[in-house]
């Protein structure tokens, strides 16, 4: 998702069966394959179609042979910390036996990490389902699939069973979800609509950044394309939509292109980057950089099939009050300029 790289939240895995293999069960054979995972768990990915033999999704129960390429996707690693539940406000947007969907404020990090314990997302997940088995597991990051930025507001499903987490953790693997985004960015986009790639990675200077690496020597290949919802004189509205789900995807892209998201610390944002060198203009950026915690992106957007129903299902979270306030403030600001 925008955000964090939706590959880190799954483990991939390769085994090729010894030519000596007698053949065995599929569950048994990667329970003895992998360390610190259940059967139960192998059992779940494999019903979910997230395991393959020779490039065919294959049940449980199926006989490995000797010379079997067996690969797997598996969501979520064992928990290296301790997760405490805590009763933090979340705005669920849906939810029912299988799945829940929240539009998650900015400032909220997703889940427990470096510098992070408590006050996460998770947190507030584990204190709403205390009584689910998924949340009670042991798993670093029960029932997460994608993930978002701690200042980016939006949308996240959150699966609340194992077969509902493969299921749509398959979705995001093979990138068939449907999300849009909103964003401010800095400066009049040239044209309409377009496309930016870039493969993005760690910015070797400064490895709590993101960099492109146009060439694509480097880094993971990325692909945002955006369409200009609204000119604003010195910012542009945009939205996003994305074909891949790199870490700050849409923040390092529109840096690239030099038109970094507005109010973005960590990529040059967060400074009056267009506009006139008058003090009450002046004034006036710093007001709006004010109604926001960080970037202005918003995950509007979420749609995939229901691991139930089997039906596409997509949802809408309207825009934060702050960044509301932000786009009303710089409506004002241009058309006082016209009028003048």
């Amino acid at each position: 998702m925008e955000s964090a790289d939706n590959s880190e939240l799954f483990e991939h895995f390769r085994f090729t069966a010894d030519p000596g293999q007698a053949p065995l069960r599929l569950d048994k054979f990667l329970f003895n394959k992998l360390e610190s995972t259940s059967r139960s768990r192998i059992q779940s990915a494999a019903n979910a179609g997230n395991i393959l033999a020779n490039g065919v999704p294959v049940k449980p129960s199926y006989r490995v042979k000797p010379g079997d390429l067996v690969s797997v996707v598996l969501p979520h690693p064992p928990r290296k910390l301790e997760l405490l539940p805590e009763n933090l406000p979340l705005d669920i947007v849906h939810e029912d036996e299988d799945i829940i969907v929240v539009n998650k404020q900015a400032g909220m990090v997703v889940h427990p990490g470096f510098g992070n314990h408590t006050g996460t997302l998770v947190n507030g997940l584990m204190y709403h389902l205390k009584d689910n088995p998924l949340f009670q597991s042991g798993e670093e990051r029960p029932g997460l699939v994608h993930r978002i930025d701690k200042n980016t507001s939006g949308l996240l499903v959150v699966a609340k069973n194992e077969l509902a987490l493969n299921k749509l953790a398959s979705q995001f693997f093979r990138k068939t979800t449907r999300r849009t985004y909103v964003a401010l960015v800095w400066g009049d986009m040239e044209q309409e609509e377009g496309t930016i790639t870039g493969h993005i990675g760690r910015n070797p200077r400064d490895r709590k950044q993101m960099r492109v690496f146009p060439e694509g020597d480097q880094g993971k290949e990325a692909v945002t394309h955006y369409r200009v919802l609204e000119r604003l004189g010195y910012v542009n509205l945009v939205e996003c939509n994305l074909e891949t789900g790199r870490t700050h995807q849409i923040r390092v892209h529109f840096q690239y292109l030099s038109h970094p998201l507005f109010n973005d610390p960590e990529y040059g944002g967060d400074r009056i980057l267009r506009g006139t060198t008058f003090t009450k203009y002046k004034q006036f950026v710093q007001n709006c950089f004010q109604l926001l915690p960080g970037q202005a992106l918003h995950a509007r957007t979420l749609g995939f099939i229901h691991p139930s129903s089997r039906v596409q299902v997509d949802f809408e979270a309207p825009l934060p009050e702050g960044f509301s306030q932000l786009l009303l403030k710089w409506r004002s600001y241009i058309q006082g300029r016209r009028d003048e």
